[in-house]
Formats: C-alpha cells, sequence, structure tokens
C-alpha cells in the first residue's frame, strides 16, 4: 500500500499591489526568514485582482494571510507569524 500524496497543511498568502514597495520589503523579508525557518509554501496574489479583496484590504497592503486568516500588514511581524504556525503546527 502507498502512502496518499500529502498536501501542505498550510499556505501564506502574500497580497500585493503593483509598484508597492512596502509589498517588496515584506516579500523579501519572508525570503529571509525562510532561509532560517520551515515556512509553508507562498504565494504572491495582487489585490486589485479581485473586487472583495479590494474592499477587504484597500490600502492596508501588504498583508499576509496563513490560510485566508490575516496574520500582519504593512509590515511583516515575524514573531506573529512563527507563533501562530508553531500553534497551528506549520512548522516554524
Amino acid at each position: 500500500m502507498s502512502a496518499p500524496d500529502r498536501q501542505p497543511s498550510h499556505t501564506l498568502t502574500l497580497l500585493t499591489r503593483a509598484e508597492c514597495g512596502l509589498c517588496e520589503d515584506m516579500q523579501s523579508e519572508l525570503q529571509a526568514l525562510r532561509a532560517r525557518h520551515v515556512l509553508p509554501p507562498m504565494r504572491l496574489l495582487d489585490v486589485d485582482s479581485d473586487r472583495e479583496l479590494q474592499r477587504r484590504y484597500g490600502m492596508k497592503i501588504p498583508v499576509l494571510l496563513l490560510d485566508d486568516v490575516p496574520v500582519c500588514s504593512v509590515r511583516l511581524d515575524r514573531d506573529e507569524l512563527l507563533r501562530v504556525l508553531r500553534i497551528r503546527g506549520g512548522s516554524a
């Protein structure tokens, strides 16, 4: 009997916007953090590509979501991200 394919248990989503310096900063900080900690896979999503996301997050960009739940916005809160990952069993 073969082991079932394992899907990542968590996903990080970074909500961004074109020409957003804070978005680029948060993405760079996440890449640096990934070099020191095991983090879930991350996808980038342009907030302006979805009206609901645009309405919900508007000018709070960037926003980091863990499984569609906001973890931090504008600046990366490393401690909060690592804390939430530990609680949810998603590495870190």
